[in-house]
């Protein structure tokens, strides 16, 4: 049987952008997060904690305990992670000059947009399938009862499945409108992702006894706990890291939980998932450099640039720093310099810095942990763009050429990374290290581990996304579990223990090691 030309296009097109986005080191180190992530969900339960509890009694692990319970706590996070790894696309065609020729192709625009975002949806997928394989095997080792496959892909198809639609739409369309390409649409995302997990209080607390799907909710979560609500108490009902009552019998959901109202609910969310592509196709610049440029790409832009331009008069603080680095010798100046810069191309973080100095001087020692958090959040959403700052302004070549070549760089701007944490939560650190000095430690020790992995996966993959994804996931599952020491990074629960500040030192220590044996064996880059 013939096939049809355009679908051959299409099927081409998607199969490369898998193949080249399965290929990156983000990638790659995005599964390992997702394995360690899936084993850290899945707790053993003779350790007193259990994935799905209710009313002191917690689900007997089995395939759609598991499946439903992986499914909603990976929902959110596939969703965040996923978003980050698909943008840039467009961008790279356009710095790399391929961007003219493709605009330039017959392959008509929608086609070209179709072809793309199936190609990112089969990379989610990728990600999505890792993770369920992840879990049965976690299944084979804690799990009670035959492990059912089936089960697991319903599950995940219902839940996960309109969320890979709807984030790879959204990577589309940012990319495909000129005034999203930036980090404006990266904050508009990530706002978007907010409102998602808002949608839960208004399934469960909206209309009615009973929680009910809504059709806009592409996460799934309402979805999932209207089907766990037809089994459970779910007011009291617990998903993630659930303390239990061992006297109380264990609880056996049933092997099919999805109703076929749910399950049409579901559908309808997949339809309304593939607007944003639709979006991309009208919007879709085409390379078109009067509706698009090259330079435009390439800048690092912030959402924050009128701000930035009214607070442009802090950056006259920045001059001392400057002077102090040109006195400093060796990588000290260089590190202080790369600071300066940072704060001065940015004078809204250096608002900000100076309103988290002054609060952490004035605030309770109750209200300084929340606040060391924020710190950490301004600071590692700022730095994660610091490695890979002279890729981006094209002058790699030019630092690889100087005495010390790429690897003097790498420590500097590690350093410079580290430098730029202690003065986000310097004054916070100070104070509770008078009152608990082990929090005071694990602040400090998730601060240096953090500038590590931002040195190490930015210069490794050669983007700053890498890290600002799992930068956002460990922070979002840092404020969810409060009682396990190693989630425990920066002392933020008061969980952390000296066997936890020792690990995160030495993944820290492990991480900048690393780094500097990539950046010895790059010549270029």
């Amino acid at each position: 049987m013939k096939r049809h030309p355009r679908a051959d296009a299409i099927r081409t097109l998607a199969l490369l952008e898998a193949r080249v986005r399965l290929r990156r080191l983000s990638t790659l180190a995005t599964l390992l997060a997702v394995v360690a992530l899936s084993w850290l969900l899945i707790t053993d339960p003779a350790g007193g904690y259990s994935l799905i509890t209710t009313a002191g009694a917690r689900a007997r692990y089995t395939s759609s305990a598991l499946a439903i319970g992986s499914a909603m706590q990976g929902s959110l996070l596939f969703a965040l992670a996923g978003f980050y790894l698909l943008r840039g696309r467009m961008g790279e065609d356009l710095r790399s000059g391929l961007g003219g020729a493709i605009g330039a192709c017959p392959v008509s625009s929608a086609l070209f947009v179709l072809g793309r975002w199936c190609g990112g949806v089969l990379y989610l997928f990728a990600l999505i399938g890792a993770f369920m394989l992840t879990v049965m095997a976690c299944h084979a080792v804690r799990g009670e009862g035959a492990i059912e496959a089936l089960v697991y892909l319903q599950t995940y198809v219902l839940v996960l499945g309109p969320m890979a639609l709807f984030t790879a739409g959204c990577a589309m369309l940012f990319d495909s409108w000129a005034p999203l390409m930036g980090k404006r649409g990266d904050i508009l995302y990530f706002s978007l992702w907010v409102g998602q997990g808002a949608m839960l209080p208004i399934a469960t607390e909206g209309m009615g006894n009973a929680p009910f799907a809504i059709p806009v909710d592409f996460t799934g979560m309402s979805a999932s706990i209207a089907a766990l609500a037809a089994q459970l108490d779910f007011h009291r009902t617990t998903v993630g890291f659930g303390e239990y009552d061992p006297a109380r019998a264990p609880i056996t959901l049933a092997t099919w939980m999805w109703s076929g109202e749910v399950t049409a609910i579901r559908c309808l969310s997949a339809l309304l998932a593939c607007l944003p592509l639709l979006l991309a196709v009208r919007l879709f610049h085409r390379y078109s450099p009067d509706r698009v440029k090259p330079a435009g790409s390439r800048a690092r832009r912030s959402p924050l640039a009128l701000l930035n331009g009214w607070l442009r008069p802090l950056a006259r603080l920045t001059r001392p720093l400057f002077a102090l680095s040109a006195r400093l010798p060796g990588i000290a100046g260089q590190a202080l310099a790369d600071v300066a810069l940072t704060l001065a191309s940015a004078p809204a973080a250096i608002a900000l810095l100076l309103a988290a100095s002054l609060a952490a001087l004035c605030v309770g020692l109750q209200a300084l942990p929340p606040l060391a958090l924020g710190c950490v959040a301004c600071w590692g959403v700022l730095a994660s763009d610091l490695p890979t700052r002279d890729l981006d302004a094209g002058c790699a070549l030019l630092g690889a050429a100087v005495p010390g070549g790429n690897a003097r760089r790498y420590w500097r701007q590690l350093a410079g990374s580290f430098v730029l944490g202690l003065l986000f939560t310097g004054v916070a650190m100070l104070r509770l290290a008078a009152s608990d000095p082990l929090r005071a430690s694990a602040l400090l020790a998730g601060v240096f581990a953090l500038a590590a992995l931002a040195s190490l996966l930015g210069r490794t993959s050669g983007t700053g996304r890498t890290f600002l994804v799992l930068f956002l996931l460990g922070l979002y599952m840092g404020t969810q579990v409060d009682n396990v020491a190693l989630a425990d990074v920066v002392g933020f629960h008061g969980t952390a223990t000296g066997a936890s500040v020792l690990a995160w030192l030495g993944l820290g220590l492990l991480s900048a090691w690393g780094g500097h044996l990539w950046n010895r064996h790059r010549r270029l880059s």
